[in-house]
C-alpha cells in the first residue's frame, strides 16, 4: 500500500509509475505513449512537483528519471506525508528522512 502526501495528486502515481517502467521520460512522452489523459502541461506542473519534493530527478531537456525515493514510494516503504520509511508492514522503520518543515532541494 502506498502512502501519499496531502500535497499529491491522482496523476502523480501515473507519472511515477511510467518512469518506473521506462526507466525515464518526459511530459510530452508521457502525454503521447502513457495512460495519462491529463494535459501536457498539467504533467510538466506535476513532474517538477515531484522533482521538488525529490521523487523524481530532472536530467535536462524535461526528461525525468525516479530517484530512491521515487522508488520507495511506489514500493510502499515511504510515507510521503510524513517522511518517513516504512517496514514491509507499513511500520515507521527509522526517523523521518526530513526535518519538519524542510524542503527538498532539487
Amino acid at each position: 500500500m502506498r502512502h501519499s502526501g496531502d500535497w499529491m495528486t491522482l496523476v502523480d502515481d501515473r507519472v511515477l509509475e511510467y518512469i518506473r517502467e521506462n526507466e525515464s521520460g518526459s511530459p510530452t512522452q508521457m502525454k503521447k505513449e502513457g495512460p495519462i489523459h491529463y494535459s501536457r502541461q498539467y504533467v510538466d506542473k506535476r513532474c517538477r512537483k515531484l522533482a521538488d519534493e525529490g521523487l523524481l530527478r530532472h536530467l535536462g531537456n524535461g526528461v525525468y528519471v525516479l530517484t530512491d525515493d521515487g522508488e520507495a514510494y511506489l514500493d510502499g516503504t515511504l510515507d510521503t506525508q510524513n517522511w518517513v520509511r516504512l517496514d514491509e508492514n507499513g511500520g515507521a522503520a527509522a526517523n523521518g528522512i526530513r526535518d519538519a518543515g524542510e524542503e527538498q532541494e532539487g
